[in-house]
């Protein structure tokens, strides 16, 4: 008999362009934990921009349970939510991470994705996802990633370092560029790098 079929260990210092990318294509309702309604708060922000971009979001904060945000109704915990989640957005800090995830966990179906907001990074949560099945970032904001891949942030003058020759699509009246675009080596953002940097990363 053979030894096992074993899958290499993720190397959460550094996702491939193809892998969020692939994420981002696939999902398509996104449970944000942390969700503020407060509109000057960075998970607001995010909230908003993935919602305009078409995914179905689902704030979840104890703190606001019954109330709307955006036109969505607010859930007090994952267990709540009526329907299939694909992707759980973490935007509390790293020490809530392993209980949101093992709540996840308890989701039947689970997500697919377990997703660690930029400057959240824990290990633990991130290996007991991965152990069930899951797919995980970490250090990373969806926005941010949606943005640079499809080149949106090109037009303030940020160097994505995607590609393409074709025209963005209309939705709505409003340009929308896609995931589709081509991307040149080393695309990781520079916030992305300094918040790594200043979390004790390389």
């Amino acid at each position: 008999m053979g030894r096992p079929l074993t899958l290499p260990e993720m190397n959460h210092d550094s996702y491939s362009d193809s892998y969020i990318r692939g994420i981002l294509n696939t999902v398509k309702t996104i449970a944000m934990v942390g969700a503020s309604v407060n509109e000057i708060r960075p998970s607001y922000f995010a909230f908003k921009y993935l919602l305009e971009r078409g995914f179905h979001m689902i704030p979840v904060n104890p703190g606001h349970a019954g109330r709307d945000l955006l036109g969505q109704r607010i859930y007090a915990r994952l267990t709540d939510i009526p329907e299939r989640v694909d992707m759980v957005d973490i935007f509390r800090t790293a020490q809530y991470a392993l209980g949101i995830v093992q709540e996840a966990l308890a989701l039947k179906p689970p997500p697919q994705v377990i997703w660690m907001q930029l400057g959240i990074r824990n290990d633990e949560a991130a290996a007991l996802a991965e152990a069930n099945g899951l797919t995980v970032v970490m250090n990373r904001c969806p926005k941010i990633e949606y943005g640079r891949l499809s080149s949106e942030i090109a037009w303030m003058g940020v160097n994505t370092r995607t590609i393409s020759s074709k025209k963005a699509a209309t939705t709505g009246g409003i340009q929308r560029l896609s995931l589709q675009r081509a991307s040149a080596p080393g695309g990781a953002t520079l916030a992305a790098e300094r918040a790594q940097r200043e979390d004790g990363g390389s």
